[in-house]
Parts: C-alpha cells; sequence; structure tokens
C-alpha cells in the first residue's frame, strides 16, 4: 500500500471530522494494519480471548495510526500515544490535533478535532432486554422521565440515544467511570437534535459543550461531544478512502 506521503488531511478549528469504519470491509487489510502497530498495541491485541475482539483492536488501533498520519503529516508507525488518568488515549506529541474512537458490533467511529476536548460513542442498537428494568441505574431522573413520555415501541431507540449521549460526553471530559451518570442530563425524544440539558455540578456549563448524534448505518446510533463550537461536521468513509488509497 502507498502511504501517499505528499497527501494530507486538513482540519479547520471550526470543524469536525468523522470517520466511519465496516471492520467487516477492512478485515482485508489486516495484515497491513498489525505491521503498523507498536509493540504494546499487538501484544494488547493478542491478549483478547475472541479472534473478533482481536482483529477489532487491530483495525481500530491501524485506522486511527493511519488517519492521524494523514492529519498530521506524519508515518504511522513513527506516532507517539500517551493516556490519561482513566485510560483515555492522546498524542504523545506536540500538535492541536484531539481525536477519540469507539467501536461497536461491525462498526468503528474516529473523530477529529483541533484544540478541544472530545468523546464519541457508537452502539450497535439491541432488542432483547426490557429498557425500564435498567435504566435506573444509568440515567438521570430527567432522563428517566422523558424515556417514559416516548410510546413503548420507541424506548429502545431512546435507551441509544440517551446512552450514548451520556458516554461520548464522560469520554469528552474525561472522567471513566467515576463520573456520577445522574449528575447530568441529555435530550433523548429525537435521532437529529442531541442536547446537554443540565450539568448539576456547574448549572452554565452545558454552554460549553456541543453535542450530536448521527447514524452510520442500519441499528447502530452514535454521538459526539465537543468542547466549544462547531460549526461544521465532516462524516468520511474510512472504507472509500482505504480502497482508493490502495489502488493508488
Amino acid at each position: 500500500m502507498n502511504f501517499l506521503n505528499d497527501k494530507t488531511f486538513h482540519i479547520l478549528n471550526t470543524e469536525l471530522h468523522l470517520w466511519y469504519i465496516s471492520l467487516n470491509e477492512t478485515f482485508k487489510y489486516i495484515n497491513f494494519f498489525n505491521n503498523i502497530l507498536s509493540q504494546d498495541e499487538i501484544i494488547k491485541a493478542s491478549k483478547f480471548r475472541f479472534d473478533k475482539d482481536k482483529n477489532c483492536s487491530i483495525i481500530t488501533r491501524g485506522a486511527l495510526r493511519l488517519l492521524s498520519g494523514m492529519y498530521l503529516n506524519m508515518s504511522p508507525e513513527n506516532i507517539l500515544f500517551k493516556y490519561g488518568d482513566y485510560g483515555k488515549p492522546d498524542f504523545d506529541i506536540e500538535t492541536e490535533l484531539k481525536f477519540n474512537v469507539s467501536h461497536s458490533g461491525n462498526m468503528a467511529i474516529i473523530g477529529f478535532v483541533l484544540n478541544k476536548d472530545i468523546g464519541v460513542d457508537i452502539e450497535k442498537i439491541k432488542y432483547d432486554f426490557e429498557v425500564m428494568d435498567i435504566v435506573d441505574n444509568y440515567f438521570s431522573q430527567l432522563e428517566i422521565e422523558s424515556l417514559k413520555k416516548l410510546p413503548i415501541q420507541e424506548h429502545n431507540q431512546g435507551f441509544y440515544r440517551c446512552w450514548t449521549r451520556k458516554e461520548s460526553f464522560i469520554k469528552a471530559k474525561s472522567q471513566g467511570l467515576s463520573f456520577a451518570l445522574d449528575s447530568f442530563s441529555v435530550s433523548l425524544d429525537s435521532d437529529d437534535k442531541a442536547q446537554l440539558l443540565e450539568t448539576h455540578w456547574n448549572s452554565d456549563e452545558k454552554e460549553s459543550w456541543g453535542l450530536f448524534s448521527f447514524s452510520p448505518d442500519t441499528d447502530y446510533l452514535g454521538a459526539v461531544t465537543v468542547q466549544s463550537t462547531i460549526e461544521q461536521i465532516e462524516y468520511f468513509n474510512f472504507n472509500s478512502y482505504l480502497n482508493k488509497l490502495s489502488n493508488s
């Protein structure tokens, strides 16, 4: 595969770039991805019990390296990463570029911004559980009341709208599972309009974040939270890009 070292991606300070990855479609490139991973990443992937999880780790980490290299104008294998107190990855180099990664089922998402905290989450929607039996453990009172107002046939959709938005916010805040899930609320009544409704520790903080929802494929919902103003979101299909790159 040709890296096209003279090709770079450009992102503005007011933009958010989201890359969709179909893991099944990308599997044919897994040897290439494995070859650009660090030794630590290879060891981490090898520890997964199931091949599906191992392959997911290799592909998503390889995709992150390849795309980051295009934004940073660096060879993918030379990019260094570090991890926060709660495990959130970041570049271990001087750069304004920020990223976050999520995967579920057969889909992965990578988001890129400049100079902003970012969190992304994607979930494959499941219908084999009773939503109202578990929401008390995960949702705020405002969210539970909003969910109850939805028609029962929309409860699963509403649950995943809420879950992905909350997860993306927690990841953007870099707080991990220590963050109280009922200490903030998000909207869940629409696929298109996402909003951070309340932040109990500081009533004004909700104004400091942008919250967006998306659906990259049937039965998948995702959300991204970004600190500060975003004027434009660009969506990219990583598999289409990869196929073009491999044929160059």
